[in-house]
This record gives structure tokens, sequence and C-alpha cells, in this order.
């Protein structure tokens, strides 16, 4: 395994995270130990989750990824380890949660709560907003656009305030944010710096070899402001294992079960993908390895933050830490995603 730190901390963290929003739907606890067993004995220290998992998020199951994780983590060495999880934001589908998804000292104080009583530990590493308040666009959605009548009120140095007591009372040692944009970073940066508070440490963003947005312009924040990334869906929901290629649709897939979960599914999307197997191909590689090696690689990714439904799907994500691409390789890829740039906001 390759470790590398939280930027401006000593949080030393694996450069593989292990994803856990499968745990509680698509996995048993039985299997959510085992991946989490088997993670940890190849070197992965970091484990992300988030309140609404598991995925897709359901009253019945909402919080079910922490609970299995806490009937882990009791039995371990809390300090060898390096937990992330995340609140909520505002979207009127996640009400089952709490009727209030916003960022108020009030929710935040009983949504990290319920959290450190899941995963039945005193403290979380890094406490993240899943994604903004305010109307953004994330999750694929494209061309922002105002709404000059939102109800959103600027509070980010109300909900950092929070987020520093939190530091404080010793909850949480960290913060990150979420599906943010460049602004929403800044914002964050230049409050905690106007206010002398706890300072935003991760972005957990989409980014994959069809998705390479963060690379515009807020991998030059991540690297200037020392904001490290928290890459998810690195593998686009499964489609750059390639199993989807061709029209097919494997029973227990992702996409199978959950056909919403389609942002990745475009003819563009599967277009590159078809290109990047025939590169890994050549390099006597899977294309997994592939896709998760190339994001494994970039100056602005602290973590990659795998998921899996199978061990041995596990084991070869973590395996792509092994393999490293040449600046020739990285060409041809920077050749094939010219053909379509943006197959997959």
């Amino acid at each position: 395994m390759k470790y590398t730190y939280i930027p401006n901390t000593d949080i030393k963290v694996s450069k593989i995270c292990l994803g856990t929003m499968t745990f509680g739907q698509q996995n048993t606890e039985e299997e959510a130990h085992e991946q989490l067993n088997f993670a940890k004995e190849k070197g992965v220290n970091f484990i992300d989750t988030a309140e609404m998992y598991s995925i897709p998020g359901r009253k019945e199951t909402q919080g079910s990824t922490e609970r299995y994780i806490g009937s882990w983590l009791k039995d371990q060495q809390r300090d060898d380890l390096v937990i992330a999880t995340k609140i909520t934001g505002p979207n009127e589908y996640f009400k089952f949660i709490r009727e209030d998804l916003g960022f108020s000292k009030k929710v935040l104080t009983e949504a990290l709560n319920n959290s450190l009583s899941r995963l039945q530990t005193n403290y979380v590493d890094i406490y993240q907003l899943h994604w903004p308040e305010r109307n953004t666009n994330f999750f694929g959605k494209r061309n922002y656009v105002h709404d000059a009548n939102e109800k959103w009120e600027d509070n980010f140095k109300e909900v950092i305030e929070t987020l520093d007591s939190f530091v404080k009372e010793g909850k949480i040692r960290h913060y990150g944010v979420s599906n943010e944009t460049s602004w929403g970073v800044m914002r964050h940066l230049s409050e905690s710096t106007t206010h002398n508070l706890t300072r935003c440490k991760t972005i957990q963003n989409a980014y994959s070899l069809i998705n390479r947005l963060f690379e515009i312009n807020l991998a030059e924040v991540s690297i200037r402001e020392k904001v490290g990334l928290l890459a998810y869906s690195p593998l686009a929901f499964g489609v750059l294992s390639g199993k989807y290629l061709h029209g097919n649709l494997p029973e227990n897939s992702r996409l199978k079960l959950f056909p919403q979960y389609s942002r990745y599914s475009s003819k563009q999307s599967y277009f590159l993908t078809e290109k990047y197997m025939e590169l890994a191909k050549e390099l006597n590689l899977s294309l997994v390895q592939l896709a998760l090696a190339f994001v494994n690689q970039q100056e602005f990714v602290t973590a990659n933050i795998i998921g899996a439904t199978t061990l041995n799907q596990l084991k070869e994500n973590i395996s792509s830490i092994e393999v490293k691409l040449s600046s020739e390789i990285l060409n041809k890829i920077d050749q094939i995603q010219e053909l379509q740039p943006n197959p997959a906001p």
C-alpha cells in the first residue's frame, strides 16, 4: 500500500480508501466485515461512509452502513484507522432522515451525534458536508442557472463555527466538503482564515477517466490551497470495469438493480470506455487497474475511494496501487479523452 497525508494535518492515510455505500443493501453485515478485514490486511486504513448510506437512500436502510462499520470498529484499534463520514444536505427526497436537512448548529450536532453512535466511536477523523445547501451544480448537473429567489442565505461562517466547536470538543479532527464547486471551496477557506476557524482539509467529488471536470479549476484550488481530493466513483458506477459494454447488464450489478444511477451511462461514456479498454489490453492490464491507477497518480488526489460488492472486485481494485502509468501512457489517455472530453459530468 502507498500512503499520504490529509493536507495540512498529521493524519496518514492509505492512497486507497474503502468506500462503503453498498453495506446494507448490496452487502450484508457479514460481507461488510469481510471487506473491512481484507482491506485492512492489505494496508487500507481509510474508510469513508455517510449517514444517508446505504445506497440508494431508503428509510428502511438509512444508517445501515455506519452501523455495519460500527459493529466492526468496536473490536479494532481505533487510532489505527481513519474514518470519514458525511451529513446529508438539503433534498426533499431525504426527508426521511430528518425534516430539517440544513446545516444549522442544531442539525449538525444531531447528525454528528447520531453518526458517532452508529459508528460506536467518540470521534470521526473527517466530517464532511455531503453537498451544498445553496442552489448550485452537483451530481452531474450541467450549466449553472442562478436562482435569484432561492431561500438559502449565506451562512458559511456559522457552519464553520459549529464545525470548529466540534474540533474543540474532540468529536471531529477536521472537516471537508463534498460535491462542491471552486467558489464554495474558496468561500470555506476565506471564512476560516478571516475568523481564525478550523480549515477545510478535503473535498470529495467525482473523478474518473470519464469525468475529469475536477481538472478544469478545482484541481488548481486543491493544489494551491492544499485541499485534498477524495475521489469518488473512480470506476463510474462500474462502467469503467467494462462489464456494461455492448449492452451487457450482469445480474446483481448496480445498474441492473438500480437503473436510476445512469450518470455514467451515456453513449459517449461507453464510446470512451471501449477506447480505454483497448488501451488496457495493449498494456496487459485490466480496465479496472488502468482506470484506478490513473486516479491514484494525480497530484491533487489524496485518496481514491474504491467500492466493491465482492472480495474479488475488492482485490482487483486494491491491486491498482501497484500499477505505475508512464508519461507516455498518460499522454495516450489524454488523446483518448480529446475524442469526447465531457461525457459524464
